[in-house]
């Protein structure tokens, strides 16, 4: 066993993967958890299926981390998605390919892949201690300066550690209840550190319902549409949506229709939207509100069916039938497409057959906020990677690492979030070794 004492806090995916490095360099680890075990956030992801990493092509996956996709790139190289296929299948557990391209685990589930972890953890040393809430940084009382100490809140009182190096892996600041809870923004931000203010990622938004649409229709899919965000309008899409949509499933089946439009289904909730489709636009959407108070989401409720012949079957002589019975005869519009359409579209609109073609296939949904940050899938904001060097090791602090959703980055669900975590728990894991062996640093992709 090498000398040095390692300290991990933090159980989630990034904390383990980093204990797992460390304990494999031939270190002692102690990881510490707020919770009474490690790995709550992973098992409820594996809830309906444990969505580990994505198939798609290299050049797809690496945009799908957005404007930090620079920076996740490196991460990606030393602990990408083949790479943490062969991890899962070391420890006993198959993959395979959805026909969405999303990867999971032979029989969905994340229990089976937690134990095995776990029992190879401890084989590996990594002592796990529960119920041990970091506190923050210890000041220096003669200067008010930050030592390398952690104070712990733990079931017996507070306690103070000082490990010779820190893998900080406490998460974002979404599902407070499973850990990660945010509280480190303060402390970190008070030794020093820039950290960006925590939003809402893979997040619903607000919109006011009549009483009668959010009493009817509240969990309710809306399946088969295609959605995009951005300056449109009802003549500029009959305009560029005469031709059906085609191509590969994108992801989440979703598919790329085309001038911005992505194909999918979310799900109408009391207090607005949410879903795949609605996720994968969050961060514009989310930004946008925070930008002008408020967003459009312009929805094509039959992207199916080309403006034209929308136009056409909604032009047909109707005789004495409602317009509701016409549309669903028609086109197959009902139910809560139908519902929304006239929750949305204006009484001119709906008695002009042109307008009201042109709002089938480009309805505004305008958004008002997106839902609370302890609400969200994952959360975008913190520790700046300029506060950080390749290995993420803050430059301000040698010896303390940060992993996982502390860092500033988002990606949309598809195994994205999952993987990045991994990855940056791999790459902090070996940074922290090599900085304790004292040895010049290797690139990211070296094994």
């Amino acid at each position: 066993m090498k000398t040095g004492h390692i300290a991990v806090i933090g159980g989630g995916p990034a904390g383990l993967m980093a204990a797992e490095t460390l304990a494999l360099a031939g270190y002692g680890v102690d990881l510490y958890d707020a919770l009474p075990s490690v790995g709550r956030k992973l098992l409820i992801a594996g809830k309906g299926g444990l969505n580990i990493t994505h198939a798609e092509n290299e050049l797809d996956f690496r945009r799908r981390y957005g404007a930090r996709q620079a920076e996740i790139a490196p991460l990606l190289d030393a602990f990408g998605p083949t790479a943490l296929r062969d991890w899962m299948h070391a420890l006993g557990i198959d993959s395979f390919v959805g026909s969405s391209g999303r990867v999971f685990p032979v029989g969905m589930k994340a229990a089976p892949l937690l134990r095995a972890w776990l029992r190879r953890l401890r084989a590996a040393g990594v002592q796990l201690h529960m119920r041990h809430r970091c506190l923050g940084l210890v000041r220096d009382s003669a200067d008010n300066t930050v030592a390398p100490r952690w104070r712990l809140a733990t079931p017996e009182g507070e306690c103070v550690i000082e490990p010779t190096a820190t893998v900080l892996a406490l998460g974002g600041g979404s599902w407070p209840m499973l850990g990660a809870d945010g509280r480190w923004v303060e402390w970190l931000r008070a030794a020093g550190i820039p950290v960006a203010s925590l939003l809402p990622a893979n997040c619903g938004f607000e919109r006011p319902w009549s009483d009668f649409f959010r009493e009817r229709f509240a969990g309710e899919p809306l399946k088969n549409v295609a959605v995009r965000v951005g300056a449109a309008s009802p003549i500029e899409a009959a305009a560029t949506t005469d031709t059906p949509p085609a191509g590969p499933p994108a992801s989440s089946r979703e598919a790329t229709r085309g001038d911005n439009w992505r194909r999918g289904e979310f799900i109408v909730t009391t207090h607005g939207v949410e879903g795949g489709l609605i996720y994968a636009h969050a961060a514009a959407l989310r930004d946008t509100i925070a930008a002008v108070g408020h967003t459009t989401l312009w929805l094509d409720l039959l992207p199916d069916r080309t403006a034209a012949e929308v136009r056409a079957e909604v032009a047909h002589p109707r005789g004495r039938r409602s317009l509701g019975s016409h549309l669903a005869s028609r086109l197959g519009l009902k139910g809560v497409k139908a519902a929304l359409l006239r929750e949305c579209a204006s009484t001119e609109e709906l008695a002009d057959p042109e307008r009201l073609a042109a709002a089938i296939k480009c309805l505004p949904l305008t958004l008002h906020s997106p839902r609370p940050l302890a609400e969200a899938i994952s959360s975008a904001g913190g520790v700046l990677f300029s506060a950080l060097d390749e290995h993420l090791m803050l430059r301000a602090l040698p010896g303390i690492f940060c992993a996982g959703e502390m860092l500033d980055w988002e990606a949309p669900t598809g195994g994205y979030l999952l993987t990045a975590c991994f990855a940056s728990g791999r790459v902090a894991g070996s940074g922290a070794a090599r900085w304790l062996a004292g040895a010049p640093a290797l690139p990211r992709n070296t094994p």
